[in-house]
């Protein structure tokens, strides 16, 4: 913390919660690797107090911020400039403060979902197989148009109010459509890729009752949640066999673009963040 001065450029990630980020873990090492006057820290916040709080950041005294749960959507409302990302996905999981006031959002969730895919099932193609995803909050939205924007032609939203599905799938277009959990089964026929999208599973938060035996035995799995890392989700996928994708990839992926957003410059390479996130998680 001596390093800290009054020149020392500041970003962060909100949430509630945030206790379990492992963002600022990845940002500071390649901060320190890279020699950046620069801090990332975490900000935990209610969520009545959230505009206010965004508000109150305009003008620049901190670059930006990471967004997660459960503000994804309300960040997106609260900015003057949109990216393409973001406005497709109708979330914004990065927020960047510009000088004269001005909010800008952006969506890299997409980018790291798709680069989770590319390090951990290479083999992948999003075009090949339906892709169904479980949630139908601002995490859902975006993996469903990452898909959509590397080819994917058949997107089948999954939630419990399936009416929420319905407004994803109505925004996105007919190459996505929605399903209530009790129609699991069906909407698992087939799959390339099963995802999810909601906190299920967060620090023991509860585990999804799907039925994961009904996917394809090739059908890759995927968990957004990061802590813990091997998830309940994640873990009933491996005992049937099937390939998984873990949320701290994911994190990684996207924390890239935001980390270019809030400092200027690209991570440094040869840093293994990964390795440190998951020694901090004690693993």
């Amino acid at each position: 913390m001596s390093r800290i001065t009054g020149a020392t450029r500041v970003a962060g990630v909100v949430g509630h919660p945030v206790a379990h980020t492992m963002s600022p873990t990845l940002h500071n090492a390649w901060l320190a690797a890279a020699g950046i006057d620069g801090v990332y820290v975490p900000f935990g916040v209610f969520p009545e107090a959230f505009p206010s709080f965004i508000n109150g950041l305009r003008g620049g005294s901190v670059a930006g911020l990471n967004v997660t749960v459960p503000f994804k959507t309300v960040a997106l409302t609260l900015a003057d400039e949109v990216s393409e990302r973001a406005r497709l996905a109708q979330a914004a999981n990065v927020l960047v403060f510009g000088p004269e006031g001005a909010i800008f959002a952006d969506n890299t969730d997409g980018l790291g979902l798709l680069a989770a895919f590319a390090v951990q099932a290479p083999g992948f193609d999003p075009a090949a197989a339906p892709v169904a995803i479980l949630g139908a909050g601002g995490g859902a939205r975006g993996a469903a148009a990452a898909f959509l924007t590397a080819g994917a032609t058949d997107i089948r939203i999954l939630n419990r109010t399936v009416a929420r599905a319905r407004e994803i799938a109505a925004d996105l277009g007919p190459a996505v459509r929605a399903y209530g959990l009790d129609q699991a089964e069906q909407a698992f026929e087939g799959l390339g890729a099963l995802i999810n999208a909601t906190s299920a599973g967060l620090s023991g938060s509860g585990s999804l009752d799907v039925p994961l035996a009904a996917t394809p035995a090739t059908c890759v799995v995927m968990d957004m949640v990061y802590k813990p890392l091997l998830t309940p989700f994640l873990a009933q996928a491996g005992a049937l066999g099937r390939p998984t994708v873990d949320g701290l990839e994911m994190l990684i992926g996207q924390a890239i673009p935001a980390f270019r957003a809030f400092f200027g410059q690209a991570p440094p390479d040869g840093i293994d963040v990964r390795a440190l996130a998951i020694q901090a998680l004690g693993l």
